[in-house]
């Protein structure tokens, strides 16, 4: 297996623990949750484990997780991605001919204006009904959409309505889903 093989192991066999950990301390007591250790086993390589965690013991997606979450996903996403350039899935050579790329596969460049559109729309939507005061369109919603391919259209519906701008999961959210979307495209640019 070697080191590196083990390293991610352990590493994501501790993000399982600190997070099943961090779930009982924020269910039984006021103080004394281990946030800043997930944050450094995500950085470190456990994003998975962490992931793995949240599904078995708290699938629940509320206000209060939303940005750990959509940190650890965009991490993990990340973190797949160098793991597959530094096992040798890549291309021979470097490119950077975004044009090139979306000129060959028109479907994914339709999907992505496609789903960017859809996106602004939703936040558009949310916005009214905040405004008016009615049934509003969950921040899981808004954020899944951002994370298949939205994150340009909705971070333009924020800023041009002003919605959702205070909230830390879309503020730094969205920005990070587009940085983690870019590594994804630049990946599959250079297979």
């Amino acid at each position: 297996m070697g080191a590196f093989g083990s390293y991610l192991i352990i590493i994501n066999v501790i993000g399982f623990i600190l997070f099943a950990v961090n779930t009982w301390l924020y269910s039984n007591t006021t103080e004394g949750q281990v946030d800043k250790f997930l944050t450094i086993t995500s950085l470190l390589g456990g994003s998975l484990g962490i992931l793995i965690s949240i599904l078995i013991f708290d699938r629940k997606a509320v206000k209060g997780n939303m940005m750990s979450r959509v940190f650890v996903a965009c991490v993990f996403v990340i973190q797949l991605i160098i793991f597959l350039a530094l096992q040798g899935v890549h291309g021979e050579k470097l490119t950077f001919a975004f044009w090139d790329f979306f000129e060959e596969y028109k479907i994914l460049l339709i999907y992505i204006l496609a789903i960017n559109f859809i996106t602004f729309a939703a936040f558009a939507v949310d916005k009214i009904a905040a405004i008016e005061k009615r049934s509003r369109i969950r921040i899981i919603t808004l954020l899944g959409l951002c994370f298949i391919g939205g994150s340009l259209g909705g971070l333009g519906a924020m800023y041009l309505f002003h919605h959702k701008t205070k909230k830390d999961y879309f503020a730094v959210g969205v920005p990070l889903i587009i940085v983690m979307q870019v590594v994804v495209i630049f990946y599959l640019m250079n297979l």
